[in-house]
């Protein structure tokens, strides 16, 4: 996936317009993400990947791009 389609994944997740994310988006100044997103999230990564997101590695999370440099690491 490139770094575009992660952005494009996480806007439809967060339910954001295109473009309203960068990769130095932080989260917790996000209304956007909130316990639905994180729930939302958890669920896409479980499906499309097979792995259990932790609440300790969402928590990790401080920018869009700790997503997205997740992301990267299952799809190696």
């Amino acid at each position: 996936m490139t770094l575009q389609e992660k952005l494009n994944f996480l806007e439809e997740i967060m339910d954001l317009d295109d473009g309203d994310l960068s990769e130095d988006s932080i989260l917790e100044e996000m209304d956007e993400w909130d316990s639905l997103a994180t729930l939302a999230l958890t669920m896409e990564i479980k499906k499309r990947y097979g792995h259990n997101l932790t609440t300790d590695k969402i928590k990790s999370f401080k920018t869009v791009s700790d997503i997205c440099q997740f992301i990267s690491d299952l799809e190696e």
